[in-house]
């Protein structure tokens, strides 16, 4: 029996670390060479926050353009989304109003206001990073962005604080903490 079941749904630029983030978090252990995600993958976790047993579902959502038109329907019924970028490729954090305006594209039918956390993964390659924690930062603050974490799959470092985090705030939203 959960206390709380949320939906999360994490969207961005292909090869940015989504899939190794998920299986990371689901597993504890870094896979080097995943498979390119092909629409969607739908996983479980139970995590407990404050005493609190929660469920998520979390959708791991290709990040190629051409499969871009099915998030919006993949999207109806979220609870909250992760946009993830890579810190060592820019051209993957410049891609974030497209990925929001499709994103909101599913939500907006149900007239929801969806938290969105921006997460900058690979921050172990950090001598090759080309966007700067102040820079992305700033960008989650114009975009209203729920919050913004820096992780490395391959550490391990912050993975789980980005889904507590998350399922924390959800956790208050809903009126259950």
């Amino acid at each position: 029996m959960y206390d709380a079941l949320f939906k999360v749904c994490i969207f961005g630029d292909g090869g940015v670390g989504k899939t190794s983030l998920v299986n990371r978090f689901l597993t504890g252990l870094f896979k080097s060479g995943t498979i390119m995600t092909i629409g969607v993958d739908f996983l479980m976790k139970d995590i407990e926050i404050q005493g609190k047993r929660v469920a998520l579902q979390i959708w791991d959502f290709a990040g190629e353009k051409r499969f871009q038109f099915l998030l919006p329907g993949y999207v109806k019924g979220t609870s909250a989304g992760i946009f993830m970028f890579d810190i060592t490729r820019m051209s993957s954090l410049t891609s974030l109003r497209e990925w929001l305006e499709v994103f909101k594209k599913g939500t907006d039918e149900e007239g929801a206001n969806v938290p969105i956390m921006m997460v900058g993964g690979k921050i172990d390659l950090s001598d090759r990073r080309s966007v700067f924690s102040i820079d992305a930062k700033e960008m989650a603050q114009s975009y209203n962005i729920l919050e913004y974490i820096e992780c490395s799959s391959k550490t391990g470092e912050n993975i789980e604080l980005i889904f507590t985090k998350l399922a924390q705030f959800l956790l208050k939203n809903a009126g259950i903490l």
